[in-house]
């Protein structure tokens, strides 16, 4: 079983420890930053022995040399963005799987925020590291890639069971909150869940990890078939990923 420690950076963003209580190897999930990861290493007593990175910005691969330096560890990351992670060991893409310890992940290509990012599900643990493909109510800004590929990662992602816990890099979750409603403003599923976010933000407390079950009742951008979602953005009976494109065009521009 992998014990997993939240790390909150930056303004925004969340990094992951990943700790195989067997085995001991611990993994560091889209280091933007060194420090952090030292004091929280040290408190526990554990030493670095894998980085995993989801895709190349400098907020997920940030640290990763320093690290490296530090505890000659192996750096594992997205194969078609191989020359754009800092000190890659292991280039990886859909199909692969890596070990951390003996904790086992699936990688899954999910292009659309970035044109090779990955996200890698560790079954047993019923945790999916998503970098920036989707998010509390969200997904990723289209940088790199396309609606159709967007579309077609966060399908994999659904596709995933229900109580798989959705590990995402950014507290992004009141602003996306507040796109969610005003594109499904009667969705009682999400009525009642941006009352429970603004209850934990107003206490301090992360909102992440989300789950795949309640993502598919109120993360829009897994909506587009939803006739509520579609009348309101004035795409009713439109191809699905029409929808999602219109849907991502409307929270840019938020």
């Amino acid at each position: 079983m992998l014990e997993i420690v939240q790390i909150p950076v930056l303004n925004d963003n969340y990094l992951y420890l990943l700790h195989d209580q067997n085995t001991g190897d611990t993994a560091i999930v889209d280091p933007a930053v060194d420090e952090p990861v030292f004091a929280e290493l040290e408190k526990r007593g554990w030493s670095l022995t894998h980085i995993i990175n989801t895709h190349h910005h400098w907020d997920h691969t940030g640290a990763n040399l320093a690290l490296k330096e530090k505890y000659g560890l192996k750096i594992i990351g997205p194969k078609a963005e191989a020359e754009r992670i800092p000190g890659i060991d292991l280039a990886v893409g859909d199909g692969d799987t890596i070990n951390i310890g003996n904790s086992i992940a699936a990688v899954f290509d999910t292009p659309g925020h970035t044109s090779g990012h990955i996200v890698y599900h560790f079954e047993h643990d019923k945790a999916l590291f998503a970098g920036d493909t989707i998010f509390a109510m969200g997904c990723g800004r289209l940088f790199e890639g396309t609606a159709a590929q967007m579309w077609d990662s966060l399908s994999k992602i659904m596709a995933l069971p229900d109580d798989t816990r959705i590990f995402c890099a950014h507290e992004y979750t009141m602003a996306n909150a507040k796109f969610a409603l005003s594109v499904e403003p009667e969705n009682r599923d999400l009525i009642k869940r941006v009352h429970e976010v603004e209850h934990k933000r107003a206490a301090g407390l992360p909102t992440i990890p989300t789950c795949i079950e309640i993502e598919k009742k109120t993360n829009p951008f897994l909506r587009p078939m939803s006739e509520h979602l579609q009348e309101t953005i004035g795409m009713a009976g439109r191809d699905i990923v029409d929808i999602f494109a219109e849907t991502r065009r409307l929270k840019d521009n938020f």
